[in-house]
């Protein structure tokens, strides 16, 4: 089958020129709406999949705002006159200055004994998909800054 003819002689177009083709072996179908068909099934499937990278990242940045603020907490529980309540002060300061949006539902807890100090911060991530709330809990801990005076024989 010649698609372009000598000169002066009519073309065909391509379409026409494999419609016999196309007949014989069955490729000219009926295609229409196949393409909405494939979206109806890929799009949910790759937004779902934005949703979980956008939540697995919200997640992240709540443990990380969970770890700056047990560690800000704890130096400060920590020094040798720190108490308690100063470590759960400073915890709220740090808390209020990074903000409550990816972090919600905080609870701080420290502890000081004569030995260690403890700091634990917990809350739940914001929900970027819906039903799905990610915790986050963060842990530190140290010992309790003590002066102690030199050995008698040091220099």
């Amino acid at each position: 089958m010649k698609l372009f003819t000598e000169p002066g002689q009519q073309q065909r177009g391509c379409r026409a020129a494999c419609a016999g083709t196309c007949r014989r072996t069955g490729l000219l179908r009926d295609e229409r709406g196949a393409v909405t068909t494939e979206m109806v099934i890929i799009m949910p499937a790759l937004l779902t999949m934005v949703l979980l990278l956008a939540q697995a990242t919200v997640w992240w940045h709540a443990v990380h705002i969970a770890q700056a603020t047990s560690a800000h907490a704890l130096a400060v529980t920590r020094v040798q006159d720190g108490t308690a309540a100063d470590g759960q002060v400073e915890a709220r300061r740090v808390l209020d200055q990074l903000g409550h949006g990816p972090l919600q539902g905080t609870d701080v807890t420290v502890t000081r004994t004569t030995d260690r100090a403890e700091v634990q911060v917990t809350g739940i991530a914001t929900s970027v998909v819906p039903f799905l709330h990610l915790p986050v809990r963060t842990h530190a801990s140290g010992p309790v800054e003590q002066f102690r005076p030199p050995a008698q024989g040091a220099p």
